[in-house]
């Protein structure tokens, strides 16, 4: 859940050349990430754990990231976790903020997230340049991948694997969950 704040205004580019920790460029305003929990937390810092010691042991390259600034086609967002390749990191790695979104993405539905918002933004990653996007549900212990061409849904303890972006990737969901 975001809460739009008042008192302060960026414009997008302002944004871009120096985004504000824990806020997001959302329809004009800067808001304010708000509703994560002790288990939301749980849940991104697990997720971009069992990516980053993937990346470790299969040498693939590329890094994981946490709240990274990111510019979609019309927002600056920050996804909870995403994955960037060696070559995002070298073409952009000295920029505030990366210029579209990352290819793979970890969304955690916080309690006050609605779902009609959570797709919303998922469609706006892959609108500019996300290849795969999970949204993870901490509550029921679902968690849905969508791409270009499919959305697939997966309750605990279901295998999950990536499905084009970090090859090889699988866990039980149980993992992320318990």
């Amino acid at each position: 859940m975001t809460t739009t704040l008042d008192k302060e205004s960026l414009t997008l580019e302002e944004f871009i050349a120096n985004p504000p920790e824990g806020k997001e460029w959302v329809d004009g305003n800067l808001v304010e990430k708000t509703g994560m929990t002790i288990g939301h937390s749980k849940i991104q810092a697990r997720m971009a754990r069992l990516w980053a010691n993937y990346l470790l042991q299969s040498g693939q390259g590329g890094e994981v990231y946490v709240e990274l600034p990111c510019v979609t086609l019309r927002q600056g967002r920050r996804p909870d976790v995403c994955y960037l390749t060696s070559e995002l990191i070298e073409q952009f790695g000295n920029n505030a903020t990366l210029p579209q979104s990352p290819p793979l993405i970890a969304e955690v539905a916080s309690p006050t997230d609605s779902a009609e918002d959570l797709f919303a933004k998922a469609a706006e990653y892959l609108e500019s340049g996300c290849v795969e996007i999970w949204l993870i549900f901490p509550e029921s212990h679902r968690l849905l991948i969508i791409t270009q061409t499919q959305t697939l849904a997966f309750r605990s303890p279901d295998k999950v694997t990536t499905r084009q972006i970090l090859s090889g990737f699988c866990l039980l969901l149980s993992e992320l969950f318990n």
